[in-house]
């Protein structure tokens, strides 16, 4: 009841613009949030490509380790995202950063950087938001610390993402 149902509308009905518009949609996080980042990815290419014969352009930062141990050591953890991002990101793509407190500061970059180089940007966040909900323009906040909660029904927001660039009915 505390969920905010129309800031994730919201945030499916960017995502749907941004798969019909062939825009890039990069996700990233920490921890169990990496693993949502990633499994997001996994759910979009699969079920979008398969249930549309269309293609997503969708992916997760999280995913190659290589690129993230080598900006870690040349450089700095915190830039992890940001490093990879100054590649692949472009005007009008989309940053969607996955924070549990919304105060990983390679989220936070990622999503600054994001802003600098006028792509969009949308936390997945818990807690109280943390800095990222202040630097991304657009928030579903889950209203809990605790943990666990915020990272199950993180991963359940990626399920109502995916069902609904499918053109599957989602209740909310």
């Amino acid at each position: 009841s505390q969920i905010d149902k129309e800031s994730i509308k919201n945030s499916v009905n960017l995502i749907k613009n941004k798969v019909e518009n062939n825009k890039k949609i990069i996700t990233c996080g920490n921890g169990g949030s990496a693993s949502t980042a990633s499994h997001y990815v996994t759910d979009w290419q699969k079920i979008y490509n398969l249930s549309t014969g269309n293609k997503i352009h969708a992916y997760s930062l999280t995913d190659n380790i290589g690129l993230i141990t080598a900006f870690a050591n040349d450089l700095s953890y915190d830039e992890i995202f940001t490093g990879q991002l100054k590649s692949i990101l472009s005007e009008g793509d989309l940053v969607i950063g996955i924070s549990g407190s919304g105060n990983s500061m390679n989220v936070v970059n990622a999503l600054e950087y994001a802003n600098l180089t006028k792509a969009d940007t949308l936390g997945i966040l818990g807690y109280d938001g943390g800095k990222a909900i202040k630097i991304a323009k657009k928030n579903v906040l889950i209203k809990s610390f605790d943990m666990q909660l915020v990272e199950d029904l993180h991963l359940q927001i990626g399920h109502m993402i995916m069902k609904s660039i499918c053109n599957t009915k989602i209740i909310f």
